[in-house]
């Protein structure tokens, strides 16, 4: 079975403007390969399942909350594939070490993850099938305009987005890529 298709458009490129500002990590950076460490455990040669580190600024001055994300369009879903989402991140916090997002890793006070399209609570890294394109991951930071967006632990990503088109002030986003 072949899996050649068109490459998706940007995702965040269909959603209505908003502004941007800085997401850095020492971990990813655009356009670049996600280490091994970063890559899902199972499928991965040394995946070791650990959500990298992020950081960001220059978000509006008005932001009340955050939202972490990491999201592929490039899966061979019509939906994509959700990896993280970290939800109602207090506008305190500018980042997040390396590995809050794994399993056995931490929060800040008051934020949650959703369950992640692997069916997991927290952060699944990078996965896609042998001898697919390339994939980019969408790590994004979404300066929300609520100290709480809404849905709870129970929500899916796709409510979760679906919430942020109504509370997004700002994102910030890095993309590196994968492919087997």
């Amino acid at each position: 079975m072949s899996l050649d298709r068109p490459v998706t458009p940007d995702p965040y490129g269909l959603l209505p403007e908003v502004g941007s500002f800085t997401v850095s990590s020492p971990d990813i950076a655009d356009g670049q390969l996600v280490a091994p460490e970063f890559r899902y455990g199972p499928d991965a040669p040394g995946g070791q399942n650990i959500s990298p580190a992020l950081s960001w600024s220059g978000f509006p001055a008005d932001t009340e909350s955050f939202v972490v994300s990491c999201f592929d369009p490039d899966a061979p879903t019509p939906a994509g594939f959700w990896h993280w989402t970290a939800v109602d991140i207090p506008v305190t916090v500018t980042e997040l070490a390396r590995g809050a997002g794994s399993d056995g890793g931490t929060l800040p006070a008051g934020a949650f993850h959703v369950r992640n399209d692997f069916g997991t609570a927290g952060y699944d890294g990078p996965a896609p099938p042998p001898g697919d394109q390339v994939h980019r991951y969408f790590f994004v930071v979404h300066a929300v305009d609520v100290p709480s967006l809404g849905p709870d632990e129970s929500a899916s990503p796709t409510v979760v987005a679906f919430n942020l088109v109504f509370h997004t002030l700002a994102r910030g986003i890095l993309t590196p890529v994968f492919s087997y």
